[in-house]
């Protein structure tokens, strides 16, 4: 069993960071293995709803200038996911919406039905805002969302803060066991066979 878990900040080792670094260490000590991967500093593009991915029926996304593809691939391989974005604006980094808007339409099927997660890191205010966008994509995608103690918030500004919000940091290991304990319990189970999806407007 393998968690990717996606630092949404441009910063390294900062706050976000050391949040889903409490969750790898703890998704460990339950004997699960992860990763965490940086969307780094470099742009981002969004989805300019080109259709090409679907045409060309690959997973990828034509743009392949970016993070986008290389980070579907590896949750090709993963069981689980978990998304950590710092607060901008009350809202989620702009590059980690554009990462997992591409990576959900072009690639959809490497992350249907597998757990996940999502993690707002914030200085003050702003993180529940960010926790609900990050989490919508997933029920989108039939992937059961972890749960833990409280929401999955940290705070701190300054780098390496968040190590001091106690409560914030039991807050991601309880969600890394909670992660842990779904994983295994559905392990080797069948997904859910689902209807044909039978889309449609409001207007007609």
């Amino acid at each position: 069993m393998k968690v990717l878990l996606i630092n949404g900040s441009a910063r390294r080792k900062g706050n976000t960071f050391l949040a889903l670094t409490e969750i790898s260490n703890a998704l460990a000590h339950e004997g699960v293995e992860s990763e965490i991967v940086q969307i780094g500093a470099r742009a981002v593009r969004g989805c300019v709803a080109c259709g090409k991915c679907k045409a060309n029926q690959n997973n990828r996304c034509v743009f392949d200038d970016d993070i986008c593809n290389q980070i579907s691939e590896k949750m090709r391989d993963s069981d689980a996911l978990v998304v950590g974005s710092p607060v901008y604006y009350g809202q989620p980094n702009g590059s980690v919406l554009s990462l997992i808007q591409r990576m959900f339409y072009s690639a959809g099927v490497y992350f249907q039905g597998k757990p996940a997660a999502a993690v707002a890191v914030c200085r003050r205010g702003g993180a529940t805002a960010v926790f609900q966008t990050l989490c919508m994509p997933f029920q989108m995608m039939n992937m059961p969302v972890v749960s833990s103690q409280y929401w999955n918030i940290v705070y701190g500004r300054e780098e390496g803060q968040a190590i001091l919000d106690l409560e914030g940091m039991q807050t991601m290991r309880t969600l890394a066991k909670n992660m842990a304990y779904l994983l295994k319990a559905i392990e080797n189970q069948p997904r859910p066979q689902y209807e044909p999806w039978q889309p449609m407007h409001f207007v007609r």
